[in-house]
């Protein structure tokens, strides 16, 4: 058993455990089921709960989870254009978010599919030391989608 100081009070029968946790008004919880014998403590049931969920919160706070972000581009986008969006996915890769490469094609657009499978390619290359191809270029509708992924994860 232990105290509600921290201190180590040794082995005891349940009984006396319990009268010595209500006797400071406080409640016995077992820590230890597996142990040989179970350790048990003297606390604070409630304040310990509460403080278990703000640890919780805390890190649940703090971790931060890995985002899909999209990045938008036609088949028929300018030099200057496609740098500044291969920038941006390089930026996002880098900040630890999945990014999916999405060539809108309109009309009859669709019928050239190879063009936009070229642009998506070009993305994965000028990428390729930040990312991993996770899903190659597919053409969904009147879409083209790859997804790429930082490296590392």
């Amino acid at each position: 058993m232990i105290d509600a100081d921290g201190a180590q009070k040794g082995v005891m029968p349940f009984r006396e455990a319990l009268k010595i946790a209500q006797e400071q008004e406080l409640d016995l919880v077992e820590v230890s089921p597996q142990g040989d014998p179970p350790v048990c403590r003297i606390l604070d049931f409630g304040k310990f709960k509460y403080s278990q969920s703000k640890k919780d919160k805390e890190v649940k706070k703090k971790r931060k989870g890995q985002e899909l972000k999209e990045v938008k581009l036609r088949p028929k986008i300018d030099p200057h254009d496609f740098v500044t969006k291969s920038k941006m996915v390089q930026r996002l890769l880098k900040e630890g978010d999945k990014v999916k490469v999405t060539i809108m094609f309109r009309g009859r657009e669709v019928a050239y599919a190879t063009f936009g499978e070229k642009i998506l390619e070009k993305v994965a290359e000028e990428s390729a030391t930040l990312a991993t191809i996770e899903r190659k270029p597919k053409l969904e509708g009147k879409n083209m989608i790859m997804i790429l992924t930082p490296k590392g994860e």
